[in-house]
């Protein structure tokens, strides 16, 4: 699988996550957070933000805060998830198959 990808259906399952977050908690933060990471993501993707590894320095940001809020709540869902995710969306952008 190729790292842009990876990219995308790390995108659709952040947004996804975030609309879930909203429609359920009625979190605004949530789904403001995640639009626009994956906005982000997103132009890292189609190549608009062009240094390598810039969706990797996102993506560990992500993982940080993800990290940070399972430590906090101590509830696998959803940051839980989140953490896995990003976990191994990192991993699959570089393993060569």
């Amino acid at each position: 699988m190729k790292p842009t990808t990876v990219l995308w259906v790390y995108i659709v399952l952040l947004v996804a996550g975030g609309l879930v977050g909203f429609l359920k908690a009625g979190s605004k933060a949530s789904l403001i957070a995640s639009v626009s990471f994956a906005a982000a993501l997103i132009l890292c993707a189609i190549g608009v933000i062009s240094p390598p590894r810039a969706a990797d320095i996102i993506l560990a940001v992500l993982l940080v805060f993800f990290a940070l809020r399972l430590t906090k709540t101590k509830k696998f869902m959803p940051n839980g998830l989140m953490l896995v995710l990003t976990i191994a969306a990192l991993a699959l952008r570089h393993l060569r198959f």
